[in-house]
């Protein structure tokens, strides 16, 4: 057993409130020792055990790894001309996905793979360890098969997302799409997936169409988390509470009492500012949900037609800019709001039993993130403790 001491560390963000000040722990001149992909001591640098090998972090801030609980990495094609119309003013309605559909129905599962990893790896070099990965965009019993065990072999953290919209044919149909996402569509590919998610918004799923959705996936073993409140107010957020979904996401359109309900509730609400900013849309007010007492999450959202960025440094910017975040809230809410949302404990912190899941950035501290939006900071990323974006030369 080979064991690590990372050291001549800037700041070290733990997320651990025991350990120093605030939420996120925040530790100077500290050092952390890995050993079988696992944290096994944090402290004081001058206090560090003997390890078998040094990692010299150069000064550089040290964070635990962005956690994306929510992303939609299995499709095809290019929706840029999309994206180019609705800066001219068209805007956005859940419809655009179905130009999507038709693209990744009719991907090949290995083309489907490449891209999958491809956008992995760039979530990646910009600092996310953990990366669920949705469905959704093959809206067939046959392509949301291939489209999951897809994301099957990309992740751990998959969703079933089959209600994300009714696919053309179905367009006057809701009912029998909900019947066979139900019948046909969970059954199949509940074996590949760990999430059953669902739409739960204009144009996509009535509330009493996202409650057969979801209920039929957590029947079959799924955990539920919901898309919710995003264009106008709704019934997502009460649906997620009720049926104790790990999170709601999106959460822009909130009355009292969904507000009321978040903070009363292990609901978890993530916010996706890369969607507004794509579209133009209305931010969530994160920080109406964190005076209240809600457990807010910070994701990217990668997809194709509202939000193609696999930047969490950049939604932490926005975050801070334009939610109203402090850029200690922004920072806890990527990695331990992210890993709240994925009902995680083993991830998403700098702690001793933690997955040795981190990142190094070119900064002093993580005030960075928001202090130079834009900027490619994350200089190192280790995954269970194994190097995956190298700090330099001899971190291979």
């Amino acid at each position: 057993m080979t064991s690590r001491l990372f050291t001549n560390i800037g700041s070290l963000v733990t997320n651990d409130p025991t350990l120093d000040r605030g939420p996120l722990g925040v530790l100077e001149n500290a050092a952390f020792v890995v050993e079988q992909g696992r944290i096994i001591w944090v402290g004081a640098a001058s206090q560090a055990p003997a390890s078998d090998r040094c990692i010299d972090v150069g000064g550089r801030a040290v964070l635990p790894g962005f956690v994306e609980s929510h992303s939609h990495l299995v499709f095809a094609g290019d929706r840029s001309h999309e994206f180019a119309a609705r800066m001219e003013g068209k805007p956005y309605e859940a419809g655009g996905i179905r130009t999507t559909i038709e693209a990744t129905r009719a991907a090949s599962a290995a083309e489907l793979e490449l891209n999958t990893r491809s956008l992995m790896q760039e979530y990646t070099r910009a600092g996310a360890t953990t990366i669920e990965v949705k469905t959704g965009y093959g809206q067939s019993a046959e392509s949301e098969l291939k489209s999951v065990q897809v994301a099957a072999a990309c992740t751990d953290e998959v969703t079933l997302l089959a209600a994300h919209v009714a696919p053309p044919e179905y367009r006057d149909k809701h009912d029998e799409y909900v019947q066979m996402v139900v019948d046909t569509m969970i059954p199949e590919c509940a074996p590949y997936a760990s999430w059953i998610d669902v739409f739960c918004e204009r144009g996509a799923f009535s509330e009493d169409e996202s409650r057969a959705v979801l209920q039929a996936g957590t029947a079959a073993g799924l955990k539920a988390r919901v898309h919710g409140n995003q264009l106008t107010y709704g019934a997502g957020v009460q649906l997620a509470v009720e049926l104790g979904a790990a999170s709601v996401d999106h959460v822009v359109y909130l009355t009292d009492a969904d507000v009321d309900a978040l903070a009363n509730s292990s609901t978890v609400a993530t916010v996706l500012p890369g969607a507004d900013f794509s579209t133009r849309g209305t931010y969530p007010d994160a920080r109406r949900l964190l005076d209240a007492g809600a457990t807010v999450a910070l994701g990217a959202d990668c997809n194709p037609g509202t939000s193609f960025t696999t930047s969490i440094p950049f939604c932490i910017a926005l975050a801070v800019r334009d939610l109203h975040m402090s850029p200690d809230e922004a920072v806890w809410a990527a990695t331990a709001g992210g890993a709240a949302a994925l009902g995680r404990t083993d991830i998403g912190a700098i702690t001793v039993g933690a997955r040795a899941d981190v990142l190094a950035l070119e900064a002093p501290n993580h005030l960075h993130l928001a202090y130079r939006p834009g900027v490619p900071l994350v200089a190192g990323v280790w995954k269970d403790g194994q190097t995956v974006v190298p700090l330099n030369e001899e971190d291979n």
